[in-house]
């Protein structure tokens, strides 16, 4: 039971959900939008998340979208993660986040609900990282369209008053060589030691990790020494543990050397797993 009362808003438009967020913000209410709930719910029972008001924008029709148009694959925000894997339309996006949660979970869990986690981990980035995807954005000042890796630093950095929307991504990336895997403590589903997804574009391999350090990232200084020919594939590995953009965490799910060891096998494996389809 969440252990406060809150408005509840379900607008059918996104000028609906631009007017009620504009209308209770000017009331001084502490306002949270969400495309999914359920960490809502979950951080809200715990007593770590607050809200006077919350709008719901899973009834926008522009938020559930999932489909090709022309040469751009369109995701909604309030598209769940099942959808998304069963409409096979971006399979490394689908393969990835086939591993984040149980099936009952993944129909509840939204690709916008993800990216905006409260938890450390936010996998179905990942392929968007390396995917140059791009979202589009709506507010007081209309929609706008912006690559992703400008709002996303760490975490999903959106504007105050502004919503996602879609994700875009461009159908050539939709359809390259890819290799998603995902290393646990004990089964395929679970916070991750180590999750990668990698794809090769132009004979170059291009990846995004999780799990190794305390937020996902793309590192393109990583990325160079997994495509440094000049080197071994064991040297490229270790030249690449030089370049994680923060330290290796240790936490119940693994020791820092046992996840040092798990992230370098793990890249290993990212190699072969490219190089045999390339």
């Amino acid at each position: 039971m969440i252990p406060f009362e809150f408005e509840y808003y379900r607008p059918d438009s996104i000028s609906e959900a631009v007017q009620t967020y504009e209308t209770l913000t000017k009331h001084t209410k502490k306002v949270l939008l969400y495309s999914g709930g359920t960490e809502f719910i979950t951080f809200s029972r715990m007593n770590q998340l607050y809200a006077d008001a919350v709008i719901d924008l899973k009834a926008i029709p522009e938020c559930n979208v999932l489909e090709l148009q022309g040469e751009q694959l369109m995701i909604g925000s309030a598209v769940s993660l099942n959808k998304i894997t069963e409409s096979n339309l971006f399979p490394l996006l689908g393969q990835t986040i086939k591993k984040i949660a149980d099936n009952t979970s993944r129909n509840k869990i939204t690709i916008g609900g993800n990216l905006h986690s409260r938890l450390i981990y936010r996998e179905a980035v990942l392929p968007l990282l390396i995917a140059e995807a791009e979202i589009k954005l709506a507010g007081n000042e209309g929609e706008v369209t912006v690559p992703l890796e400008d709002v996303f630093n760490q975490e999903l950095k959106i504007p105050e008053g502004q919503f996602l929307v879609q994700i875009i991504v461009s159908k050539a990336y939709t359809e390259l060589p890819f290799a998603s895997l995902k290393k646990t403590k004990m089964s395929k589903i679970g916070y991750p030691i180590v999750s990668i997804a990698a794809l090769i574009k132009d004979n170059q391999i291009k990846a995004a990790l999780s799990g190794v350090c305390d937020f996902p990232f793309r590192s393109h200084e990583l990325e160079a020494a997994l495509n440094d020919s000049a080197l071994s594939v064991k040297e490229r590995i270790n030249k690449a543990m030089t370049l994680l953009p923060a330290p290796i965490i240790e936490d119940i799910q693994a020791s820092r050397d046992y996840r040092e060891f798990v992230f370098k096998t793990t890249l290993q494996e990212t190699i072969e797993a490219l190089e045999a389809k390339s």
